[in-house]
């Protein structure tokens, strides 16, 4: 009977410290909000990203994770980077295949070898 009383005083103060913690004891939070710490992301400002800064990036974490402001303006940033490299790629890709096409037959130095090799 002893132990009965003793288990139902330990479980109604298990209870209320339960219930302290999860109401938050007043105005004091169980939790506080986390400080925004911002810091530079560790891309290079003076040239284009490489897969050797993406290899050494690492973003910081937050008592709940990642924070996401963070990892959005990095992943902002990559995308910028990779769709202006896409474009000069395909600008080069352009400027590489008109001339070939643009080339005239008759130009100096072609030789036409449907003609036995004579110019």
């Amino acid at each position: 009977m002893i132990v009965f009383f003793f288990l139902m005083i330990a479980l109604v103060v298990v209870v209320a410290a339960v219930t302290l913690a999860v109401i938050g004891g007043g105005s004091e939070a169980v939790l506080p909000e986390a400080e925004p710490d911002r810091v530079a992301d560790g891309l290079p400002e003076t040239r284009p990203v490489v897969r050797a800064d993406i290899d050494a990036l690492r973003l910081p974490v937050a008592p709940r994770g990642y924070r996401m402001a963070e990892v959005d303006d990095v992943l902002e940033r990559l995308a910028a980077e990779l769709a202006e490299r896409d474009a000069r790629i395909a600008q080069l890709s352009a400027a590489a295949a008109a001339p070939a096409a643009a080339a005239p037959a008759d130009a100096p130095g072609h030789v036409d070898l449907s003609k036995g090799g004579e110019r």
